[in-house]
């Protein structure tokens, strides 16, 4: 019997990381998991506890993973303010953790992925920009330049990288107070998107037949950007 193929998950305790990794898990994959607190289905998976806020603090941890056949990195954070009340803080936070750790995951991993192998973003579709977002919606902007650019670099071994840029989902992160100046609007399907419906659309993108997929950016947001 082959060995299962294995998926490293960013954000694996919470959200639309969780729902992720729960999928792969279904699906027959091996996980390891990599958050603050220890995931859901810990006794399923791998755990590589780090705090993304912290991302040089990754590269070492990630020394004990020897092959991923797709990487994921759904970990997130968000703070919301409009002009003349932004956080250089937490403007910094949301990079650390949405770009930076994004750098040194797939920067550290790059050599183990296999030819044929998979990366996925995890962005938003506040990326186009939001009132009252700016901060955010610049960190997961990002995410797109980074995944074309690295597309570019790794079509030759046919490794596809792509960004799922979801509307509001119903995750923790919606009821955080950090982002309470801008609530969350209800998409005009009438209800927010699930956590499995995003992981749906990652899985799609790490199976067969997203093998021609890649640089692009797949919105899934209830018809919020009609």
């Amino acid at each position: 019997m082959p060995e299962p193929r294995h998926a490293v998950v960013t954000g694996a305790s919470s959200g639309i990381g969780a729902a992720v990794a729960t999928r792969l898990l279904d699906e027959g994959w091996r996980v390891t998991g990599i958050s603050r607190t220890p995931p859901v289905a810990a006794e399923r998976m791998g755990w590589i506890p780090v705090d993304l806020a912290r991302p040089e603090a990754l590269r070492a941890a990630l020394a004990p993973v020897t092959g991923a056949d797709a990487v994921v990195h759904a970990a997130g954070v968000q703070r919301s303010a409009r002009l003349g009340g932004l956080s250089t803080a937490d403007g910094e936070l949301m990079w650390r953790v949405h770009v930076a750790a994004a750098e040194v995951l797939v920067d550290t991993l790059a050599d183990r992925i296999p030819d044929g192998g998979r990366v996925v973003l995890v962005g938003s579709r506040t990326m186009t920009g939001v009132p009252g977002k700016s901060q955010y919606a610049a960190t997961k902007a990002a995410l797109a330049a980074l995944a074309r650019s690295w597309a570019a670099e790794l079509a030759p071994r046919a490794v596809t990288v792509n960004v799922v840029a979801p509307g509001p989902t119903d995750t923790p992160m919606l009821r955080d107070p950090g982002r309470s100046a801008t609530p969350p609007v209800l998409p005009p399907l009438g209800r927010l998107v699930r956590p499995e419906e995003v992981a749906g659309l990652t899985s799609f993108l790490l199976g067969p037949d997203g093998g021609a997929m890649t640089g692009q950016t797949l919105v899934m947001c209830g018809g919020a950007s009609l």
